[in-house]
This record gives C-alpha cells, sequence and structure tokens, in this order.
C-alpha cells in the first residue's frame, strides 16, 4: 500500500491564510494606536466607582455613602472603611471587579465611609478625630437608620487600624461584628521603605508641606519604593496588550487608583511615627488615647482577620495572630495566597477571596423577615 500524506483538513489544523494574519495584525495595531492616543490625550476614561448610592452623612471632609439595593436580605448593615492615604474607590472599582457590588449581591445593606481630600483644615486631624469622634458617630447613624441593628465594621489597610482602635476603645458601640482586611500592627515588621519618617529616616516636619499634612506625591512615592521598577513594567504590559479595549478600560481603572493618593492628616502621620513606629504600640498592647489606654482585649464581638501572603505593603508577618490579641471568643483568621489589593481586586478576588470573606460575614448575619 502507498503512503500517503494526510492532509491539513485531516490532521485537524487549520491552513495559514497570509492574508488573514496580515488584516488581523493591521487592526491589532490600529485598534492599538487608537487606544494608546486616547490614553495620551485623556479621553474616554474608565470610569469607577459605579454602584449607585447615596449621600447620607457628611462629617468634616468624610462623606457617608449608602448603596442602593433592592435585595437586602441580611441583617446587621456594613460598613466598610478604607486607608486614609488611597482613593475610596479601590472597594468599588468597576462592574464585576467590586467589593460593594459584590456584598449588594450578596444581600447586604452596604454603607462606606470616602474621607475625602485633607487640606488645611484635616492638618490636626489625630487618631481620636476618627477613633472617637467620626466613626462612632457614623456607627451610630447606621445603626439608627436600621432600628437598632447594628453594624458590621469592615477595615481595610489604615483603615483597618482605625476601626480596630476604635471598636477597642468603644466597647459599648453597637458594632455586631469587625472584619480586619490587611491591617499592620506589628511595625518592625514593616517594610522600611514604608517608614520614610522616624528614627531610621527624615523627622516628620521635613515630610509634611505648608498645608500641614503628608502631601499626596510624598505618599505615592513610599509605596514606588517598594517596587522601584514597577511603574516599567506595567507600562510595558500596557503597550503590550494596548489593543485590548478591555484590558486598556482595567489598567486606566486600577492606575488611577495607584498613582492618585490622597495627602496624610499631618496630626495622624505624627502619631504613627511617634506611637506605630517608633513604640510599636499596638503590638505591644500599649497604646494610649485621648488619656486612655486602648486594650483590645477589650474587643469581644466576633471577629475576622483577614492577611494576604503575597502582601508586600502590609506583610503578613506584620498582622499575623491579631485575632489571638483581642478579647472575642469567636476569633478567625483567614490567610489567602494574595497581594495586598489582589485579595480585593482581579478574578482571584471575585471569584475566591472575597466570597471567602463573605461567607463568613453571611455566617455572622441574620435573614430579614
Amino acid at each position: 500500500m502507498t503512503a500517503t500524506k494526510s492532509s491539513e483538513s485531516d490532521s485537524g489544523s487549520a491552513a495559514f491564510d497570509p492574508v488573514g494574519f496580515v488584516v488581523e495584525q493591521v487592526t491589532r495595531t490600529m485598534q492599538g494606536s487608537w487606544n494608546l492616543t486616547k490614553h495620551l490625550l485623556g479621553v474616554d476614561r474608565a470610569k469607577t466607582a459605579q454602584s449607585p448610592r447615596e449621600e447620607v452623612f457628611r462629617d468634616g471632609a468624610a462623606t457617608l455613602w449608602h448603596y442602593r439595593s433592592s435585595q437586602v436580605s441580611l441583617s446587621p448593615p456594613v460598613l466598610l472603611v478604607p486607608s486614609l492615604v488611597s482613593r475610596a474607590f479601590i472597594l468599588d472599582l468597576q462592574p464585576g471587579n467590586s467589593l460593594v457590588e459584590h456584598l449588594v449581591g450578596r444581600g447586604f445593606d452596604v454603607y462606606m465611609v470616602d474621607w475625602g481630600e485633607p487640606n488645611e483644615a484635616d492638618a490636626g486631624n489625630t487618631l481620636e478625630t476618627y477613633t472617637h469622634e467620626m466613626l462612632p458617630r457614623m456607627v451610630r447613624s447606621i445603626d439608627e437608620r436600621h432600628d437598632g441593628a447594628g453594624v458590621t465594621v469592615f477595615g481595610y489597610c489604615f483603615g483597618g487600624i482605625l476601626t480596630l482602635l476604635y471598636a477597642a476603645s468603644h466597647p459599648d458601640d453597637p458594632i455586631v461584628n469587625l472584619v480586619q482586611l490587611a491591617t499592620p500592627i506589628d511595625f518592625d515588621e514593616m517594610p522600611k521603605a514604608m517608614m520614610i519618617a522616624g528614627v531610621n529616616g527624615v523627622l516628620p516636619e521635613h515630610v509634611i508641606d505648608e498645608t500641614g499634612n503628608v502631601p499626596a506625591r510624598s505618599v505615592r512615592g513610599s509605596f514606588s519604593l517598594l517596587t522601584p521598577t514597577a511603574d516599567l513594567a506595567t507600562i510595558a504590559g500596557f503597550l503590550e496588550r494596548v489593543h485590548d479595549d478591555q484590558f486598556v478600560n482595567n489598567y486606566q481603572a486600577m492606575t488611577s487608583w495607584t498613582r492618585d493618593h490622597v495627602p496624610f492628616p499631618g496630626g495622624v502621620f505624627r502619631q504613627t511615627v511617634d506611637m506605630f513606629q517608633g513604640q510599636n504600640a499596638i503590638k505591644t498592647n500599649s497604646l494610649v488615647l485621648a488619656g486612655e489606654k486602648v486594650d483590645l482585649g477589650d474587643i469581644t464581638v466576633p471577629f475576622l482577620n483577614v492577611l494576604g501572603d503575597k502582601d508586600h505593603i502590609v506583610p503578613a508577618a506584620s498582622t499575623i495572630g491579631l485575632h489571638e490579641m483581642v478579647g472575642s471568643k469567636d476569633s478567625t483568621e483567614l490567610r489567602l495566597p494574595a497581594g495586598h489589593v489582589g485579595m480585593i481586586i482581579g478574578q482571584g478576588a471575585m471569584k475566591r477571596h472575597i466570597p471567602a470573606m463573605s461567607d463568613w460575614m453571611v455566617a455572622h448575619s441574620e435573614p430579614l423577615d
């Protein structure tokens, strides 16, 4: 029998189409050029923070947002507390990539505080401004709106420090559950590049500008020092996929957050350098606020501490064991194989990490009648 060559159709592979290939490459190049032009001109930028919401409370520069929903099925309501030095929309980045959207979808009544952008009027703000004044007023306001149902408080990064110290110093406030995400407590384990002032750095007054605050450029600079080549890698990745409309949209949304920090109130910064970096007062449970010792053991509500094994901003070593420092009998630590932002943004966050957190929250909530 004479052997014959198998045709390309018989082998299951398609014949190479040189014309189609050229058309595809030309189309890709043209789309990439158009996307790059729009990006550089700032035209048709990606939209963020799109979940429907309404302002329900204002306290100085801070706004308390309530997210509208017709499918609330769980109680108590949830208050999200973001960091002081980053834009709050990281918790509601884009449809399909949003912690807020996920929680609303699971039946929670969701609120979030946006700290705003500090100016000269906020330069004197201290930790107590947030832990003893603003957060208590907001939590009590939400509690009243829901006929005394209490509040599940969820703090992220430096917002987690504020919620932790607030809960410890106000054990009688209507906090039902406390969730801490990427909350640093052991500042001896924080990246040295983040410690831009203090005993191993410059004086705090050399970082604070004429407004009395740490300027946003200095805040961003401290994060950039952690990964000094990240911007180059990000740009290279962007140019490689600039033809992809969805990728460009996601890229713009994310970089609008990573590159747009807000000033750090001067009063809080001085306390951070002294109490956290210098004394490591949270880890040693020796912190004093408003003239009184803050004891983490006074936190007795159900407690969840979430940390990322790949977090380079708040390393696992700086937050691990927090759940053992509180007085809660129901206290859990959840370790995720993710970084600081990857725990709440991206496919892994939406499919695995956020559901793991919200599962705990659902288990510690009650169905509405």
